[in-house]
């Protein structure tokens, strides 16, 4: 009998999709595994239990992946399937982020039942996101909107869309492309005014440090260009302290054989926005130390000023 492998995730609709997407990947790589051979694991994350507050004033991040990693750590699964944007900068020892999946679409989209642009939303539109980020690019462009937080899964934020709560939401588009959900999108909006979160759209797998066994599993699910890109993300995100009680974007692409970085910085209202762009060679090492440069060039002209000044906003804006 083979062993079985056990992949664990959230249990939303959507991490649900992406793990499958990892089961079938991993059957599709390995024709001496059975279908039922790969089990997917459920497990509810603090993140998931809590509804009735801010995330930040819970923890952040790691509340969507701290009882995934407790499991690996115990056995009672072999390897995590997360949404890469999802994932701290820094993991605890002993675990790692094996393989990237081939990025979907990065954007975010615009989704309204009564506006097909975000341009048309009228003076003083009503619009639901808890990211801070998408708060910040909003407002950079329309100062005018009001802004209140959505909170839950993309259906539930598509349902409280519909029962009146908001004028407009944002999604990723990668997560509507992952549930077959592409006719939502009113508006797809463009990375250059709207630069999304760094690592969105990419899926990664998380598995314990030295389990050569899953790694070789799942190295044929690995796409190199996709782990460039987040490389040089994550690195960013890491020399700011990036965490989501602040609002910072960045995409990386790949075009021929450099890799380019668009990234940034923005106060809470959108009216401050640090924004660089660099480029190197194709390699890991060298987007890693791209993605800490400019993290570290925004943050010297930022001023600690401006980040004492951004924390009281935030804190202020949760309670």
């Amino acid at each position: 009998m083979q062993q079985l492998i056990k992949i664990g995730t959230r249990g939303s609709p959507l991490a649900l999709a992406q793990a499958h997407d990892v089961k079938a990947k991993l059957l599709a790589a390995h024709p001496d595994l059975l279908p039922d051979s790969v089990e997917i694991v459920v497990i509810k994350t603090t993140g998931d239990r809590i509804l009735d507050r801010h995330l930040m004033n819970a923890g952040g991040k790691g509340l969507f992946t701290k009882e995934l990693e407790e499991a690996l750590f115990d056995g009672s699964i072999d390897c995590a399937v997360h949404s890469s944007k999802d994932m701290p900068t820094s993991l605890p020892e002993g675990l790692e982020l094996s393989v990237f999946l081939p990025r979907e679409d990065p954007r975010d989209v615009f989704i309204s039942s009564k506006f097909t642009q975000f341009s048309d939303l009228p003076k003083g539109a009503v619009l639901g996101t808890a990211s801070l980020r998408r708060r910040a690019l909003a407002l950079r462009l329309r100062p005018d909107l009001q802004v209140v937080i959505f909170r839950g899964n993309v259906q539930s934020r598509l349902r409280k869309l519909q029962d009146g709560e908001a004028d407009a939401t944002f999604l990723a588009m990668a997560g509507l492309n992952r549930l077959g959900m592409q006719s939502s999108a009113t508006e797809k909006l463009s990375l250059e005014e709207f630069l999304p979160a760094p690592a969105q759209g990419a899926v990664t797998v998380e598995i314990r440090t030295g389990d050569t066994e899953m790694a070789g599993r799942l190295q044929p699910l690995h796409c190199a260009d996709t782990a460039l890109a987040v490389t040089a993300e994550r690195a960013f995100l890491a020399a700011l302290d990036g965490s989501c009680r602040t609002p910072i974007a960045a995409y990386a692409s790949l075009q021929g054989d450099e890799l380019f970085l668009h990234a940034a910085l923005l106060s809470l209202d959108g009216k401050t926005v640090f924004e660089r762009r660099s480029a190197c060679s194709v390699s890991l090492s060298l987007a890693a130390e791209m993605g800490h440069k400019v993290g570290l060039d925004i943050k010297t002209e930022a001023g600690q000023t401006f980040f004492d000044i951004l924390a009281t906003q935030v804190q202020a804006e949760i309670e």
